[in-house]
């Protein structure tokens, strides 16, 4: 527990897989490390649930940090190719947050789930003391519909096509030239600082997946999240016991992220990049995937296949996973650095 983030695979294999209560027979899905949902089932539907903190970042502004928050709830259960249903949230807020400033974050939150067909089930409201941004509580999203609807996270097959949407680095860029806009304009052009904030609303991958899903034969999704395209691929490889081929030309990347990264000196394919959805498909359906994400303007690409065999290899070499994600060492020092 020495680092920042998300622990790791061994902390999770050593402390908690091992311990996950009683086994029932109607868990179809138990955790996993780089498992982005569980399932279990009632009555013959299917319900898929993931639970996540609520990070609110006030520096965003309010209304902005909470449409983040709302879409980071979402997206775990969205990669189970259901749509999102019902949440329950519990807010353990600072006491300095206003009214005011709760009303913002709630009437956001309402907005996207009136959206998405979200209903709110239960929860929990307070102010204490000790409770700071960005993480002010955690909720748990539900998608519930058809077993046989159901992505699994071990899907991907020999065979397959890897597609990815958006490309690397997405939430590092949208956040942190979001909250550091000052410091990059002191040494980066106007364009390509206005080019890595427009990356902030890049950071939920729930329309990729709902479309990716209703459109062809996906066998796996992962959304990108700590540790980057290069945990994502790995996370995805290991989930299925298959081995990921992957081409560093193919990957999509929008435009702002590379000069952020330089920036912030961070390595675009090891940060955190919520909204960027990792895919395998059936080969067959590939190009139509591809094609009704263009249609809904979301950037996609085919990157590689999948194999026989165990990890990952970019041009033929081995990656393995970053483990640490630059982007909250980076966080931290912009912050010392911040007036």
């Amino acid at each position: 527990m020495d680092n920042l983030g998300k622990v790791d695979r061994e902390f999770f294999e050593e402390y908690i897989y091992p311990h996950l209560g009683a086994e029932r027979d109607d868990v179809t899905l138990s955790p996993q490390h780089g498992v982005d949902f569980g399932v279990f089932e009632v009555g013959g539907e299917a319900v898929a649930t993931a639970t996540d903190p609520i990070f609110i970042m006030p520096s965003l502004g309010f209304e902005r940090a909470a449409w983040f928050a709302f879409h980071i709830l979402m997206s775990d259960v969205a990669v189970s190719g259901l749509s999102p249903t019902h949440l329950a949230v519990d807010f353990n807020l600072p006491p300095e947050i206003t009214d005011e400033e709760f009303e913002t974050i709630w009437k956001t939150f309402d907005r996207e789930a009136e959206e998405l067909g979200v209903s709110v089930v239960t929860g929990h409201t307070a102010r204490y003391a000790g409770c700071n941004y960005p993480m002010v509580g955690g909720a748990n999203a539900m998608a519930v519909g058809d077993p046989n609807d159901i992505v699994r996270p071990n899907g991907a097959r020999p065979g397959d096509r890897v597609l990815l949407t958006k490309g690397p680095a997405v939430e590092a860029t949208g956040l942190l030239s979001i909250r550091f806009e000052d410091l990059m304009r002191e040494e980066l052009p106007e364009g390509p600082v206005e080019k890595a904030k427009d990356r902030f609303y890049d950071m939920s991958p729930v329309e990729d997946a709902l479309v990716a899903a209703g459109t062809g034969n996906v066998t796996a999704m992962h959304d990108a999240t700590e540790g980057g395209v290069h945990g994502a691929l790995v996370e995805m490889a290991r989930a299925s016991g298959v081995h990921l081929d992957v081409s560093q030309d193919s990957i999509p990347v929008l435009p702002g992220v590379l000069e952020a990264c330089e920036f912030f000196d961070i390595d675009p394919w090891k940060s955190i990049s919520e909204g960027t959805l990792l895919l395998s498909v059936a080969a067959e359906d590939a190009e139509s995937v591809l094609s009704a994400l263009d249609d809904a303007e979301i950037l996609a690409a085919e990157i590689g296949d999948v194999r026989e065999g165990e990890g990952v290899e970019i041009d033929g070499e081995r990656i393995e996973h970053p483990e640490v994600d630059p982007f909250w060492g980076a966080f931290e020092e912009f912050m010392e650095r911040s007036p």
